[in-house]
Parts: structure tokens; C-alpha cells; sequence
């Protein structure tokens, strides 16, 4: 088989395109990292690096692929709203426009449950629950919107299908638990409400096995949206003594309320904004919410509809990390 990947320099587009090679899968890599690029092409990929804004290089990346893989995105709760838009969805648009052009059998889009974040406890989402009218940053508004662009590509003939896979972790993790880890070494790890909100984690393997199965599915599991997760909701409160036990860390904690944490982190963001450069704040509002609001997913349409089973446990996803950021330090 061959396919294309976007964001193949990234977390899970790295881990993917190791799996397919593994599998004898003829993989062509696009991303904007050069040295990662070059690990990719050590192993048998062919690298482009390649930019998600670029309508013509994007569109000749399709020649002759039979599935596309667009994990490519750009992912922040924080930044300028137009940048979101250039990559998200003009760059999804372009992905879309190679797959009509070159005649790709079948694309697979890799979005997020932010969409559904409100700031309100929301327990078992499925697909069709209502999403918010305004959206909780621009990445979440951007998602959506490129979302839109692979729907109205499926009612125009496309086969498509679209993951939303959740807090994505594992071994090359460089986002949510180094976040942890590093709040951790400096002014203590947040924990609001006392860390019993309830939110799903996945184990990047697990999403890999997810993206396989979809791509293997009957064509009447195409042109639906599919949630994704571990299915085994964790508290903070709960989580983080496991992860930093096995890191050998001692655990520093700053116990804030959902109220307190939310205008500090409404002041930070104000500060941010006032500076000419926008620096990203050490707290923001969304992750804030994020960490003091419950978000669970229900995922039994992918089970349904191709099998999905997750095959390791957030707890063996935790102990494959911890080794890997020991090996690293």
C-alpha cells in the first residue's frame, strides 16, 4: 500500500509512519522538520518537507497514493487566530483538492475533541452531541471548520472519515505531560478543585491502531466522525502521584480553585496580550478548563463501526513514558 502523511514530523505522525513502514507500507512523509524528516528517510520513508500552506507541493504529494493520512496541524491553545486558519483549513482544503485530483481511495482526518469543549462538565460525548457556539480557542474553531471542509468532500464522492482522538500520550510525547512535568519543576504541578475532574487519556499506539482499522474498514464506515480514546476516564488526583512515582520526581502541587486559577490565568493571558511578541502565558484560560472540567468521550461507534479496542492501559502508557523521559534526561 501507499500513503501519504501529513505532520509526519510530529508526535503521532512519526509514530504512524514507523508502523506502516514496519508493515511494508511505501510511505511518503511530509512535514517541516528537516532533521526529524531525515530519521524518517533513515528508515525507509520518502520525506518532504513541505509546508500545509503550500497548495502545490501538498496537491503533487497525492500522485499516486491510495490513502492519505492528514494529521497535519497546527496545535496551540494559544496564538493568532490567522495562523490556525492558513494551516488548519487552507491546509486541509489543499489535502482534499490532491485527493480529488490524483484519484486517492480513501483519506482519513485526524481532528480533536476540543470541539466539544464549553468549560462545562460534559461526561460520554458522543459524535452528535451539540457543540458549543463559540468555540473555547481558535485551534478548537479551526478543527471544526476543516471538518466541514472533509464532509462537503464526502458528499461530493470522497471517502473519508474523520478522528477525534484525545489527549494524545505515550513515548515522544513533547506537549501534555512534559507541560506537567516541567510545572512540576517550577512553581508546582495546578491542581484545581482538587484534581477530581475526569478526563480521557490515549496512548499514541492505540490511536496508530485506530487510524489502521478505520483505513481498513467497509466503505459504509466512511463519511462519519469517529471519537477516540483509552475508555478509561482518570482523575488528576489519581494520575499524577502514578506518573511521578515512576519518574523518581518528588511531586510539587498548587491546589487552586477552578475560580482563582481561571482569573489568574484571564490576568496572564491580558498581559500576554499587551506585549508585542504575544508570548504564550504560563497559564491559559482553556487549560484551565481543561484541567478543572470533566471531558470523557464515548468511543463505542469506532468499536462498532471497525473494531477499535484500545490495547494499552493508560497505567502501562504512563510506565512507557516514564522510561522514555528517564532515558532522555
Amino acid at each position: 500500500m501507499k500513503a501519504l502523511l501529513t505532520g509526519a514530523t510530529g508526535f503521532l505522525g512519526g509514530r504512524l509512519a514507523e508502523r506502516l513502514l514496519g508493515l511494508g507500507w511505501e510511505v511518503t512523509a511530509l512535514g517541516r522538520n528537516a532533521t526529524l524528516g531525515g530519521l524518517l528517510q533513515t528508515k525507509g520513508a520518502r520525506f518532504m518537507q513541505v509546508d500545509l500552506q503550500d497548495q502545490e507541493a501538498v496537491m503533487a504529494a497525492c500522485s499516486g497514493q491510495e490513502v492519505v493520512f492528514h494529521s497535519g496541524a497546527l496545535s496551540s491553545p494559544w496564538g493568532k487566530y490567522a495562523d490556525f486558519y492558513s494551516t488548519n483549513v487552507e491546509g486541509t482544503k489543499h489535502v482534499i483538492a490532491g485527493c480529488f485530483q490524483h484519484g486517492v481511495q480513501r483519506l482519513i482526518h485526524i481532528s480533536t475533541p476540543s470541539v466539544y469543549f464549553d468549560f462545562q462538565d460534559r461526561l460520554n460525548i458522543t459524535e452528535s452531541a451539540p457543540l458549543p457556539t463559540k468555540f473555547a480557542n481558535a485551534y478548537a474553531a479551526t478543527k471544526r471548520l476543516a471538518e466541514l471542509e472533509v464532509e462537503q468532500a464526502c458528499n461530493r464522492g470522497l471517502s473519508a472519515a474523520i478522528l477525534r482522538p484525545r489527549a494524545i500520550f505515550g513515548p515522544g510525547d513533547s506537549s501534555i505531560l512534559p507541560r506537567l512535568i516541567r510545572a512540576n519543576a517550577s512553581r508546582g504541578v495546578p491542581l484545581i478543585d482538587g484534581g477530581l475532574a475526569w478526563i480521557d487519556l490515549t496512548y499514541v499506539d492505540n490511536v496508530v491502531d485506530a487510524l489502521l482499522l478505520c483505513c481498513q474498514a467497509p466503505s459504509d464506515a466512511m463519511g462519519r466522525i469517529y471519537n477516540i480514546s483509552n475508555g478509561e476516564p482518570v482523575q488528576l488526583a489519581t494520575m499524577l502521584p502514578l506518573l511521578f512515582s515512576e519518574l523518581g520526581v518528588p511531586m510539587r502541587i498548587k491546589r487552586l480553585s477552578y475560580q482563582v486559577a481561571y482569573q489568574l490565568a484571564a490576568v496572564m493571558e491580558l498581559i500576554a496580550n499587551l506585549r508585542p511578541s504575544k508570548p504564550e502565558p504560563l497559564l491559559t484560560r482553556y487549560s484551565v478548563g481543561v484541567l478543572g472540567r470533566s471531558q470523557t468521550l464515548d468511543i463505542s461507534a469506532a468499536k462498532q463501526a471497525f473494531g477499535y479496542a484500545p490495547q494499552i492501559s493508560v497505567w502501562a502508557g504512563l510506565q512507557a513514558f516514564a522510561q522514555y523521559w528517564r532515558s532522555r534526561q
